[in-house]
């Protein structure tokens, strides 16, 4: 499905701050409820021992891990119990190519091959793509947060995916992306990026568009064209947006699936399955 995996589950951070002990439960109801759209629980490494008490042996915690390079082995060492499971790393931001290229080393050395990882890039350090071309990590772009130049304009968010593209790094978004369609938050004024913007961005970059199509594709803000637009990929289109543009970290995975219900996109979860027998009809013979 188009949509699987998209969703890391970053309950933990603004402007959601939810606490451990709510975050936890709603996470395994969110896989159980909506099983592979979810993504990884997103937490800093900081929080691995309280994260202890919530380990299931027999149903383990994914885990996207926000780790600094020099952290990052003993974090993974504080990871390996019995409920607990690394699926992702992230390191936080990396300015220049030198660290980039220690982070990268670092990485080698000590991540195990099957688990991905992103470095989050600076706006101002596109160069740092560089470093990971080539590389089986990933970048991360910070596509929002708690202030205004957080948000980066759609030329500038266009820039780093071409980017990305140019030199096959995929990449996830960070923050910001609450909704499917691009957006003003009443609350604040901040204009915030659709995740559906994102994805028709990466499958025009991946179908070799130029930066000025996924640009346009960003500052689109009519939800039903956007929607009709991503009905229309093709299998290949869709395979390669997701390729390129991995997931996003969200505070509320319940608001970008309502947003994909509402659009036509997803199941209503409330309407029954049609796959399933409806209990209304069930053969009473035995009875």
């Amino acid at each position: 499905m188009m949509f699987t995996g998209l969703f890391d589950d970053a309950a933990l951070f603004p402007p959601g701050n939810a606490p451990l002990d709510e975050a936890i439960p709603a996470h395994r109801s969110l896989r159980a409820r909506f099983g592979d759209l979810v993504g990884p629980f997103v937490t800093p490494a900081s929080r691995l021992p309280q994260l202890l008490a919530y380990a299931v042996e027999d149903a383990p915690l994914d885990l996207a891990l926000i780790a600094a390079p020099d952290e990052l082995a003993s974090a993974l060492r504080a990871a390996d119990r019995p409920g607990l499971r690394v699926a992702a790393v992230e390191i936080p931001v990396q300015s220049t190519a030198p660290d980039a290229r220690d982070t990268v080393k670092i990485l080698d050395d000590v991540l195990p091959p099957d688990v991905p990882a992103y470095v989050e890039l600076a706006w101002h350090a596109r160069h740092v793509v560089e470093v990971l071309a080539g590389t089986r990590y990933r970048a991360k772009l910070r596509t929002g947060g708690l202030r205004a130049d957080l948000f980066p304009a759609p030329a500038a968010l266009a820039d780093a995916m071409a980017a990305c593209a140019a030199r096959d790094v995929a990449f996830k978004c960070t923050a910001g992306l609450h909704h499917a369609i691009r957006h003003t938050d009443p609350a604040t004024g901040f204009e915030h990026h659709g995740f559906l913007n994102v994805l028709l961005a990466a499958a025009a970059l991946g179908d070799g568009e130029s930066v000025v199509i996924a640009e346009g594709h960003l500052e689109a803000d009519y939800g039903p064209g956007i929607a009709a637009a991503v009905r229309a990929l093709s299998p290949a289109q869709a395979t390669e947006a997701r390729r390129l543009f991995t997931s996003f970290g969200t505070c509320s995975v319940l608001e970008p699936i309502a947003d994909l219900t509402v659009l036509g996109l997803l199941p209503d979860p409330a309407e029954p399955d049609p796959a399933e027998p409806d209990p209304t009809h069930a053969d009473r013979s035995a009875a």
